[in-house]
């Protein structure tokens, strides 16, 4: 990208972040998604901000019927958007699209066993396609935001990846503003996604998702989850890995939480 189009971007950027949002917004977001009502009025201010410039340079397409309106457009953006709230950011760049299904949808598999194939099809809630679209089922996007204490939300953990792919790997290790974080990152979540591998294997109720076992790179992105959703009890049982959550997204969850 030309310096010129780099300038006219960030020009345009900081207009849309100083302009006011509609009233049907702080409406919207207030009733739908909690998690808004929570945070300090500076984060909300900042918030908003940030779902103007998300709304002006993504795409949203309906599919299966979607009928995608401004509050879907709006209640996802803001979801995305917590992530990246504090952070520098380049509004998840590489990507454009976000489809959005009505409710679950289904993907087509190939599963390998040897030389046999066999294409099946697996029900997904959400799915982020590495470098492409992001797919998001509504009812799952509703209720994620609807329900800020249970450490599910499908925005939150599919745009995880998506900060996670910046660096063009999706490995659980994502793009640090502090170089000096890395070996502490790795040596923090490496052991606690073992210690959830454990846990899982041996069927122990753990405060971390189950599906957060599966790999390093669901292990950030259900981290994350609980992260925002579940702070008290993440630092209670894994205070150095909120730690190391804490430093990456630059933010206090624990203090949107009573006790």
């Amino acid at each position: 990208m030309s310096r010129f189009r780099v300038r006219r971007k960030q020009r345009r950027r900081q207009r849309l972040l100083a302009t006011e949002v509609p009233p049907a917004w702080h409406e919207l977001l207030r009733r739908e998604f909690p998690l808004y009502r929570r945070l300090p009025a500076d984060l909300r201010r900042r918030l908003l901000g940030h779902i103007q410039v998300f709304l002006d340079e993504k795409v949203f397409v309906g599919c299966n019927g979607m009928e995608v309106t401004e509050p879907v457009r709006v209640l996802i953006a803001a979801q995305a958007c917590l992530l990246i709230l504090n952070q520098p950011t380049d509004y998840y760049p590489g990507f454009q699209t976000i489809l959005v299904y009505p409710d679950t949808f289904v993907v087509p598999v190939t599963e390998r066993d040897g030389v046999i194939h066999s294409d099946t099809v697996s029900a997904r809630l959400g799915e982020s396609w590495h470098r492409g679209p992001v797919v998001l089922a509504w009812d799952q996007v509703l209720n994620g935001a609807r329900d800020d204490r249970d450490g599910h939300n499908v925005v939150m953990h599919e745009f995880a990846h998506k900060l996670d792919e910046e660096n063009w790997q999706v490995d659980g290790l994502p793009v640090l503003t502090d170089p000096q974080q890395y070996p502490q990152w790795q040596q923090v979540l490496s052991r606690a996604y073992a210690e959830l591998q454990q846990a899982v294997a041996r069927d122990e109720p753990a405060v971390i998702d189950d599906y957060g076992a599966s790999s390093p790179a669901e292990f950030f992105a259900v981290v994350t989850e609980t992260f925002f959703e579940r702070p008290r009890l993440l630092h209670r049982h894994h205070p150095r890995l909120y730690d190391q959550f804490q430093r990456f997204y630059r933010l206090d969850p624990l203090q949107w939480y009573p006790d």
